[in-house]
């Protein structure tokens, strides 16, 4: 099993991006940049997906969704 990904990681990529993501868009450069079977974990959970990382940051209020999509603040970094 490969070593998890602290969910920061992710966090620190959409802040560096300065992107707005469709969550589709997030999964696919998380995908991209970290790899298909990758694993994450925060301080509240272990062997998340990438799906199951997205929605827990969301449920977090950890990143900005609207209309036009998904970002992350680099104020919301913690």
């Amino acid at each position: 099993m490969s070593e998890s990904i602290h969910g920061h990681q992710v966090m620190e990529m959409m802040a560096d991006s300065a992107k707005t993501y469709t969550r589709s868009a997030l999964k696919a450069d998380i995908v991209a940049r970290f790899g298909e079977t990758a694993r994450f974990h925060t301080c509240m959970g272990s062997d998340l997906s990438a799906d199951d990382l997205i929605d827990f940051l969301a449920a977090k209020g950890k990143f900005v969704e609207s209309e036009q999509g998904i970002s992350m603040p680099e104020d919301h970094l913690c």
